[in-house]
């Protein structure tokens, strides 16, 4: 079986306030929801009828346990998600402050399973076959994560399309500085790249969109996504072409897991051959309704859900 989507990367239990606007201290309930940003985007895809599978590993204890059961619930295939024994499964804390401050308190130590995913037990034929590849940067942080994440990527060589989610977490690097050459190395395997004005920087050492749009394409990839907050997005492919999107109005309840839900989104209609601004727009509307919700994984969207926002140009 050849999936429309593999993801690979973090995953975690996202244990969030049911309060908004009260500082952690002085919370008194949280939801528990499945989270990690190659986990979300797998949900996102399988959420818009993708067959999507996800290879990360967890710790061998109950949030583990459920993990396993959300991807089920999700309808994402769980068979590469394995347990680290002595490792416990990571949880991430947030603050939920509208419209635009959500602080994120990470627990991965000693180590999060995620980064113990190793290169001699990867499914290289299934990667190579999908029809997506997603990796992310956290996945260069790390070994042996690090070369398990290249050597997928050499692996694939280009097959298909192979998305790299630039996911610049400075606080997972023992040196930050030291993570430009390991993404100059993943955007050589890459078609596509997306990230924030931030991990284009990282990437490329260029801040300004367009040119940093320009210097992804001359690293190696076909399609340039650049995610520019208040000011929408920014596509620009090999051939030329381009799309610039404004972000669609909403009133924001959680922005985290955004990001996410416009990446299932993007492999979605990549996977339908869509334009870029047709594809752009969807993936817009589908991350502002999740930045409307207080969850992530749960909240991403239904197809419906997201021809009605781009239909009405707002989220509702």
């Amino acid at each position: 079986m050849a999936y429309d989507l593999i993801t690979m990367g973090r995953i975690g239990v996202d244990l969030y306030p049911l309060q908004t606007g009260v500082p952690l201290p002085q919370v008194t309930s949280f939801g528990k929801f499945l989270g990690g940003s190659a986990s979300n985007v797998a949900v996102a895809a399988a959420r818009l009828g993708r067959q999507v599978a996800v290879i990360t590993r967890t710790g061998d204890d109950p949030f583990g346990t459920y993990l396993h059961e959300a991807l089920k619930g999700f309808g994402v295939d769980d068979r590469w998600v394995t347990p680290v024994p002595g490792l416990p499964t990571p949880v991430t804390f947030c603050e939920v402050f509208p419209p635009d401050d959500f602080p994120l308190y990470f627990y991965r130590q000693p180590k999060a399973p995620d980064l113990e995913i190793d290169a001699h037990e990867l499914d290289l034929d299934a990667i190579r076959d999908a029809r997506v590849f997603w990796v992310t940067g956290t996945g260069l942080s790390e070994e042996p994560s690090r070369t398990a994440t290249l050597a997928a990527l050499a692996h694939r060589a280009k097959a298909g399309m192979t998305v790299f989610d630039l996911d610049w977490r400075p606080m997972f690097w023992t040196d930050p500085g030291a993570a430009r050459p390991f993404y100059t190395e993943a955007l050589r395997h890459t078609t596509v790249a997306v990230g924030n004005l931030d991990e284009v920087e990282v990437a490329t050492g260029v801040r300004e969109p367009h040119a940093a749009a320009r210097a992804l394409l001359d690293a190696g990839v076909e399609l340039a996504v650049v995610k520019q907050g208040p000011k929408g997005v920014l596509a620009i492919n090999s051939a030329g072409e381009s799309a610039e999107v404004p972000p669609l109005p909403v009133n924001v309840l959680n922005g985290l897991g955004a990001g996410d839900a416009f990446g299932g989104s993007l492999v979605h209609g990549l996977l339908a051959g869509w334009d870029l601004e047709k594809t752009m727009r969807h993936a817009n509307a589908a991350g502002a309704i999740v930045a409307s919700r207080l969850e992530c994984s749960s909240a991403m969207p239904t197809p419906d859900e997201i021809e009605a926002a781009v239909t009405a140009g707002a989220v509702q």
